[in-house]
């Protein structure tokens, strides 16, 4: 609610939320729509969305008069237009899952919500129908935070069935907080797949006139009908300009950044292409190629009694005994440095040791990363790491902790565990590299 006397001014103005107005200021002149004021906001403030996507907030003190140009919007109808087929153009499939790339505002709330049909996305990027004949499906329409491994099986089912029904590619619209997550459990849980697999999303909403949507979906389109790769990967800004769009191998990228455009970058990788707006295609490290393969498979049981758990100073032992106690099947440990964790700290209360070894012997598999990110754990060079080592974790190399947690999972839920121990530390689709010797500037 606005304050009294501003609510007393827009009454007198018939003007409500949701209404086009004109705001005359000591300074200038601003039109736009009317925006509930923001609960942690001044009620004195006047917000205002102007036609390039922004909001501005106007002090009361400084309005020198107010008018209203168009009354309260109304929901826009999306034309429902069938597009023609074009026998030169390859087929897309269009997987819609939510996420910000599927949002736009909401005037009642100032907010923005997820859009519940593909034709709502698509009808903002008439480019796609130049790239290719696109099949779209609306799986679900939620927050990437509200994932679980549920949606992921769904996902993966969706693009193995398009792949076998001949589609060139697949572009997966998706929330970007979990998109990694989405994207690496989606690289274990598709065998083979025949063509390109493309996550995307969006860090600043359709209505924004700085967001990122577009030119990631029209650089998906592009390398999910033209690429070579046969892997899944994330497509994002490669920069804060609108030049070019990375394609990032599934396994090895993270958001790194809660709200630049080019949050997602490759960790102990570098990326598998660059895509340009036009369609331009550079490849920039080894991949999969083009497959052959016929029938898809998507592989997607999933054990989610896998934890993962972050060391700091100051951790409780008893963190890990809990994960014991409620019969989990596997542990992804975040060490420090190069998988280090206190085992010879002179504080017993502090030492993690006893209870590793009593997670180890209860049957779950325990994983060590490091929250360094970049790099590889080594469990040959300090003593203490050697202590961790003989307690039964199991050092994954270079994965992210993230990668590594979802990987457990998949292979806990397809394989025995001593099969799933073994080949959690084994390289199956790029996830681990034989070597470090990629940088990590990330800006």
């Amino acid at each position: 609610m606005y304050s009294e006397r501003v609510a007393k001014l827009l009454e007198e103005n018939s003007i409500a939320v949701g209404n086009t107005i004109r705001v005359h200021t000591k300074d200038a002149d601003f039109e736009g729509v009317l925006m509930p004021r923001p609960e942690l906001g001044n009620d004195d403030i006047l917000i205002l969305k102007l036609s390039n996507g922004y909001n501005i907030g106007i002090q009361f003190g400084k309005l020198n008069g107010i008018e209203k140009l168009g009354s309260e919007k109304k929901s826009f109808a999306f034309p429902k237009t069938e597009a023609k087929a074009n026998p030169k153009l390859p087929k897309l499939n269009l997987i819609y899952t939510g996420g910000t790339i599927g949002s736009k505002v909401d005037y009642s709330s100032g907010g923005v919500y997820m859009l519940t049909k593909p034709e709502e996305l698509l009808y903002d990027v008439p480019e796609l129908a130049a790239i290719a004949n696109v099949e779209a499906e609306s799986v679900m329409s939620i927050a990437s935070e509200d994932m679980t491994y549920h949606e992921w099986q769904i996902i993966a089912k969706k693009a193995a069935d398009a792949l076998n029904k001949g589609s060139r590619g697949i572009v997966i619209t998706h929330g970007t907080d979990t998109l990694h997550y989405t994207s690496a459990a989606l690289s274990f849980m598709l065998q083979n797949p025949n063509a390109p697999v493309v996550l995307t999303g969006s860090q600043r909403s359709p209505d924004r006139g700085s967001s990122d949507a577009f030119m990631n979906l029209i650089c998906s389109a592009h390398f999910a009908t033209k690429g070579n790769a046969a892997e899944v990967g994330i497509c994002m800004h490669s920069s804060m300009a609108d030049n070019y769009c990375d394609f990032i191998r599934g396994t090895k990228v993270r958001k790194m950044h809660t709200s630049r455009r080019d949050a997602f970058k490759p960790v102990n990788n570098v990326p598998i292409a660059r895509i340009a707006y036009d369609g331009a295609i550079t490849y920039m490290s080894e991949y999969t190629k083009d497959g052959k393969a016929k029938n898809v498979k998507a592989k997607t049981d999933y054990e989610p009694r896998v934890a993962l758990v972050k060391l700091y100073p100051n951790f409780d032992p008893g963190m890990i005994d809990y994960y014991t106690s409620k019969k989990y099947k596997g542990m992804i440990i975040e060490g420090t440095g190069l998988g280090h964790g206190p085992v010879s700290t002179g504080h017993k209360e502090y030492n993690i040791l006893g209870s590793i070894k009593g997670a180890v012997d209860s049957g779950m598999v325990v994983g060590m990363t490091s929250q360094c990110l970049f790099g590889r754990v080594n469990d040959k060079v300090y003593r203490n790491l050697r202590l961790i080592r003989n307690a039964g974790v199991i050092y994954c190399e270079d994965m992210m902790p993230e990668t590594a947690y979802v990987k457990l999972g998949w292979l806990l839920g397809n394989y025995k565990k001593d099969e799933a121990a073994k080949l959690l530390s084994t390289n199956l689709i790029g996830e681990i590299t034989e070597r470090s010797e990629i940088g990590f500037e990330v800006c």
